[in-house]
């Protein structure tokens, strides 16, 4: 392993299971290098990322990487639980305390006692949740649900988001006093489109790991179309998409020599019927008696259309589909304002 000198850092799996992470970056070593640094400061510590990029991964980290790492690491996915369920979670039940309540329940934060208690999609809390976990934060106690007794406890809160909490304070939506106290240091984890260095990287890690779980005796290789179209493609889905990517990619491929890429595996890969198929090889746009410049400038706007629809009309998303980069996205559509039906992109 090189150290941020060597401009490389790649961390596996060790004995007390820091899990593992791949990155040669320049923003992924500085967000490994700020990790590191407060990891062993036993305070709160906020992680901001899109879908996709890491966060469990990196709040695993931390924990091992913290004095309260022989402790347990409990997570939490608030998103994944309605308002009603949360409470009850995170801070157990006496039994009588509501309908199927039938005995006394451990929550989260008993469970995470003396270790680290990770609570990802955080923005999703209520606010009368919110008021209860600040009381944790600043006194060290709660009460479970339907009791009065309280309950001590010594838990390191990670928590992580992919929301604005700052706006969502100003709105009344987050408790700006919990939101304080949760951002002791807060971690800007990087998205893959801004981690170009690390995509091949990646990308023949997880298709050696799949060759081996495919019991394939050869490590796998891709083309150099393969390659670009990694390199070049948008990854709104963060490493989790290129995982399942490159998974889908050897999984298919007949050779250790990976030629095809699919982004999208809804798209019909089924045989085309003689009608469909004889459509397919008609142009994209009908150049007729047009001037060649004519005809590339319809075809640019036609390409650009269909890719912001596919992409919701989310323009950073809609330059990853075209193998572009946002501000020659934005460029095109400058250029073309006004052609068509342009102006309502």
């Amino acid at each position: 392993m090189k150290t941020k000198e060597g401009r490389r850092w790649i961390g596996t799996a060790n004995p007390v299971g820091i899990p593992e992470a791949l990155g040669e970056s320049e923003a992924f070593l500085e967000f490994r290098e700020r990790l590191s640094r407060v990891a062993p400061i036993d305070r709160p510590v906020l992680i901001i990322g899109e879908r996709g990029t890491g966060k469990e991964l990196a709040a695993s980290r931390l924990h091992f990487l913290s004095k309260r790492w022989q402790s347990p690491l409990v997570t939490l996915n608030c998103a994944a639980l309605t308002p009603s369920l949360i409470e009850a979670e995170l801070f157990g039940y006496e039994k009588g305390a509501f309908t199927g309540a039938l005995e006394r329940r451990m929550g989260r934060f008993e469970s995470a006692h003396s270790g680290t208690l990770f609570l990802d999609e955080i923005g999703a809390i209520p606010l009368e949740v919110q008021a209860k976990i600040l009381r944790v934060v600043e006194y060290g106690s709660f009460e479970r649900v339907g009791s009065s007794s309280r309950v001590e406890v010594d838990v390191r809160i990670v928590a992580a988001t992919n929301a604005n909490l700052s706006a969502m304070a100003a709105e009344g939506r987050f408790k700006r006093d919990l939101l304080d106290r949760l951002s002791f240091e807060v971690l800007f984890l990087p998205p893959l489109r801004e981690r170009k260095g690390d995509i091949m990287l990646l990308a023949h890690h997880f298709a050696a790991k799949m060759a081996f779980e495919l019991g394939r005796p050869e490590v796998p290789r891709f083309t150099n179309e393969a390659a670009a179209a990694l390199k070049s493609y948008g990854w709104p889905g963060n490493v989790r998409e290129l995982k399942n990517v490159v998974e889908r990619a050897v999984y298919r491929s007949d050779s250790s020599l990976v030629r095809e890429i699919v982004f999208n595996p809804f798209m019909s890969q089924e045989p085309l019927s003689e009608k469909s198929a004889a459509e397919t090889k008609k142009p994209l746009v009908r150049i007729g008696r047009k001037s060649l410049k004519e005809a590339v400038e319809e075809l640019e706007v036609s390409l650009l259309k269909e890719a912001l629809e596919e992409a919701r009309f989310n323009q950073r998303k809609a330059a990853g589909i075209l193998g572009l980069r946002y501000h020659q996205l934005r460029g095109m559509l400058k250029k073309h304002k006004g052609k068509g039906d342009m102006d309502r992109f």
